[in-house]
């Protein structure tokens, strides 16, 4: 797979959140009560961008991502669980998606950019998943992202580059058409190498 930021900055970030996260564990702050505020800050930064306080949105989109990186440190603190790791991808997944439609409600004119984004975001996401259920399937395990709750296939665009491109677009609103058509291209990339990597890896398996 073609792996960019996610796999290089995770040892990094582990070692600046992991202690974070064991003193919230120490203190009965859940992963999942994270997630969920994580979450809520996320949708507050969508509302941002449809009534076009974009400064407000770059802010919250990092504090976003704060509480993402905060409920995996706790949940490695205490005990990774099935359903806080469905409830963190279902979460970055809407959240991801939610932005280019704050995007086309503040302007319509945003509306073929921003729906194409989204088209190229499922496209990433499903062949991520289905990947995920597959490898699950067949016990193939990494930690090259971290200790996580499934497997993860690297791409072209994870999650890192996506919250550079979102922090980008808040910050630059005007170049979000240009930048929306290249990032998902660059998706449709993402979710090629996926498919290819899944051929190499499961009909190795399958032949077996």
């Amino acid at each position: 797979p073609c792996l960019m930021f996610d796999a290089a900055l995770r040892p990094w970030v582990d070692r600046i959140l992991n202690p974070v996260g064991i003193w919230l564990a120490a203190r009965n702050v859940g992963a999942n009560t994270l997630t969920a505020a994580g979450f809520g800050v996320g949708i507050a930064a969508v509302i941002a961008v449809a009534l076009g306080y974009f400064w407000l949105a770059f802010i919250l989109i990092i504090i976003n991502r704060i509480f993402d990186g905060l409920d995996g440190a706790v949940a490695r603190a205490t005990k990774i669980t099935d359903f806080g790791g469905f409830l963190d991808i279902t979460s970055d997944f809407i959240f991801y998606s939610a932005v280019p439609f704050g995007f086309v409600l503040v302007d319509p004119g945003n509306g073929s950019a921003g729906c194409f984004l989204v088209f190229s975001f499922v496209g990433s996401g499903a062949s991520f998943l289905a990947f995920a259920i597959i490898a699950e399937k067949r016990g193939i395990l990494t930690e090259t992202h971290g200790k996580k709750a499934f497997f993860y296939v690297g791409g072209l665009t994870e999650g890192t580059e996506t919250i550079i491109f979102l922090l980008t677009v808040t910050a630059l609103p005007q170049l979000f058409v240009p930048l929306a058509l290249i990032f998902g291209v660059l998706c449709w990339v993402t979710t090629a190498n996926r498919v290819w990597s899944a051929a190499q890896l499961l009909s190795t398996s399958d032949s077996e």
